[in-house]
């Protein structure tokens, strides 16, 4: 115990006899006492002086057994009682003779189900909501990575790329074997995975939850379960916002991962090295890897082992003792105890120290205390200096990015995607790729963006770095099928086939590029969603033919299965012309250091003449100017600083080699920008 906490124990003693006239304020500060007293132990299976090591945290139970299973179907086990320590901590020691392949808890409070380690590295589980689940033992880690570290790109030269691992690969026209898996994510010789990201020069990927989740969800419209799903017919979490083990790898996502109702998956653990294999692969080509991870709620349907262990430790409950439900997923996790504190804290040192993982996304951060973000912040920059801390800025009610900038982290600047594109179609809630200044603001307002919508103007950061600027998430419409909507030529409830939509127009392309643009010159670092860049339209496949909502465009694909969410790598190739702008503007912005630059005030603005335009001067090593025009109809004439420019984009084609030559003035076309460089 640090001398920090011993000194808080003493204080609470001292509290406990100040008040010993109220019992259940001495049960409380018992138990805080308790679990200051934890926070030192090593929880989960370890292996120290040739023995395992079985540690769990339950100070609120009677007793707990280790169970040791010889398959992973056994109903029942061997049992071996754990002793308690004062701190709450259940201990117990066996020789690696003596282990199973399989292991699990049992407490007299638990109905005699049989709990998983909430410090599972890797899990064994049976495909049903309930997910019935036992902890892996591993062998001693003997992975190899080759030298491989984290990777060394700084947070503003990024330019990342948001997907979803079994969609980058599952379609058959990815030309992937292993469709579906990390091991299917690297193979060489195919469209999607990392194949696309070389393409497309990303230096970055920030991958949809990996940590192991609850996929399947509850049975649709069944009357013998106590909770009535009538909203999900797929009975499927596809994206992975269901967490249920914090340091485990998702099984589904092996090359053993099935689906199959009732089947069991991750017998053997072998998801652990399968990714850590990928991570590697990644890092060889330069690319880091960001992790979406959700420590605002555990998975809602399967059996949980902190709803099992302690459900009034672990989780925001009401005054009738039900789960709180701020997050909208069923029960929100109370990150600011200091024993689940520890456990986020420790499960992201975990991903860094095993897996390489150089980064994290944090789903609904404002679920996050401010003491649990410091602590995150402080344990990951120790591991890494230059770990990547990216938030959510919304959840629960709240939004928080200036206070997350306060605290260090990035957050997605939405700011930024509703001023270039808009934000609702039905009203007409259009931005600067349509002509329209977003939400009654001026130019100044889009100037603030550029220069990285910082808290000295009126913005969110403390610094340009903070901004991640992005138009598409899984979240909401693609931007593809935003465009399509704002353009009538889809209605919200028409129904539509995909070989209707998918090739781009003229008219759509030109917003398109105009979009890519804005977002590859922004200052601080720049997300694309998978699909962006061919206009991905996400249209609802009639997969199980019973969902009344087939054929239309949907804005919120969780529950959707592969037919709905996959990526079509042919209408990559259909969509040449805007994959190949979207490359050319990434391989500008990586070969121009004056694009990346983070530095607040860099730039420097120039007058476009109308108030849909103007420009950005940026001074380096050479001098870079883009040059933007909203307007419609008319376009922009601009007075260039003396010399002679070499264009770079414009609203045909993007090239780092340039090719035409400007000197005096510049006209811009509507709709459109230029990108010159002297």
């Amino acid at each position: 115990m640090s001398n920090k906490q011993r000194f808080l124990s003493s204080v609470v003693v001292l509290m406990m006899i100040a008040c010993s006239n109220n019992p259940e304020l001495v049960k409380e500060m018992t138990n805080s006492n308790t679990t200051i007293a934890a926070l030192d132990e090593n929880l989960g299976l370890n292996r120290e002086a040739k023995q395992l090591v079985f540690r769990i945290f339950a100070p609120s139970v009677e007793d707990v057994s280790l169970v040791l299973f010889e398959r992973y179907d056994d109903a029942s086990g061997k049992n071996i009682p754990m002793q308690m320590k004062p701190n709450g901590v259940w201990e117990i020691s066996i020789t690696p003779e003596d282990a199973t392949k399989y292991y699990g808890y049992t407490t007299s409070g638990a109905e005699g189900k049989i709990i998983p380690d909430p410090y599972s590295r890797a899990v064994v589980r049976q495909n049903n909501f309930h997910y019935p689940s036992k902890t892996v033992i591993l062998p001693e880690d003997e992975f190899d990575w080759n030298g491989d570290t984290f990777t060394s790109a700084e947070l503003g030269d990024l330019v990342i790329l948001e997907a979803h691992l079994r969609d980058m690969t599952v379609h058959t026209s990815s030309g992937a074997n292993l469709k579906g898996s990390y091991t299917g994510f690297v193979e060489k010789d195919q469209a999607g995975g990392l194949a696309h990201l070389k393409d497309m020069g990303y230096n970055a990927i920030e991958f949809l939850p990996l940590q192991e989740f609850g996929n399947i969800e509850i049975d649709y419209k069944n009357p013998d379960l106590t909770t009535w799903n009538d909203w999900n017919p797929y009975e499927n979490n596809h994206w992975g916002y269901m967490t249920s083990f914090f340091f485990a790898p998702e099984i589904y996502y092996g090359s053993d991962g099935v689906n199959t109702r009732g089947a069991w998956i991750g017998q053997d653990g072998r998801a652990v090295n399968e990714m850590k294999t990928m991570v590697r692969e990644l890092h060889k080509e330069g690319i880091s890897v960001i992790m979406d991870v959700v420590y605002n709620h555990v998975s809602q349907y399967d059996e949980s082992p902190f709803k099992l262990i302690d459900k009034s430790y672990y989780f925001r409950l009401d005054e009738q003792g039900n789960y709180r439900s701020n997050s909208g997923c069923g029960n929100d996790f109370k990150t600011e105890n200091p024993m689940s504190r520890k456990l986020i804290v420790e499960s992201l040192v975990y991903w860094m120290k095993e897996y390489h993982i150089d980064g994290f996304r944090f789903d609904l951060a404002t679920m996050i205390d401010m003491e649990t973000v410091d602590a995150i912040t402080e344990a990951t920059q120790a591991v890494n200096p230059k770990v990547i801390l990216i938030g959510e800025p919304w959840g629960g009610g709240g939004y928080n990015p200036a206070e997350l900038a306060d605290h260090g982290w990035a957050s997605w600047n939405d700011h930024f995607r509703n001023s270039i594109k808009g934000r609702n179609h039905q009203n007409e809630d259009y931005g600067f790729i349509f002509g329209k200044l977003w939400d009654g603001n001026n130019l100044e307002h889009y100037k603030k963006l550029m220069r990285g919508y910082l808290q000295d103007e009126g913005g969110h950061f403390r610094y340009p770095v903070q901004s991640v600027n992005y138009l598409e998430s899984h979240d909401d419409n693609t931007l593809g099928d935003f465009i399509r909507l704002a353009l009538g030529k889809v209605g919200p409830a028409e129904k539509v086939t995909r070989d209707q939509v998918v090739k781009l127009s003229a008219e759509e392309l030109t917003l398109h590029k105009f979009a890519a643009l804005n977002l590859l010159v922004s200052q601080g670092p720049v997300m694309i969603a998978q699909g962006q860049t061919w206009g991905r339209a996400k249209v609802v496949a009639n997969s199980i033919g019973i969902d009344e909502h087939a054929g239309q465009l949907d804005h919120n694909s969780y529950e959707k299965d592969d037919e709905t969410n996959w990526l079509n790598w042919t209408e990559k190739s259909l969509n040449s012309e805007l994959v190949d702008y979207y490359r050319g503007l990434v391989a500008i912005r990586n070969q121009y250091p004056e694009l990346r630059n983070v530095e607040p005030g860099y730039r420097k603005f120039i007058d476009g003449g109308s108030e849909l335009s103007f420009g950005v001067q940026m001074d380096g090593e050479q001098t870079v100017l883009v040059l933007l025009n909203a307007d419609s109809q008319a376009p922009a004439n601009f007075k260039l600083p003396r010399g002679e420019w070499t264009v770079l984009a414009d609203a045909a084609i993007a090239d780092p080699k340039g090719e035409k030559l400007l000197s005096d003035k510049a006209v811009v076309a509507p709709q459109s920008g230029l990108i010159l460089v002297q």
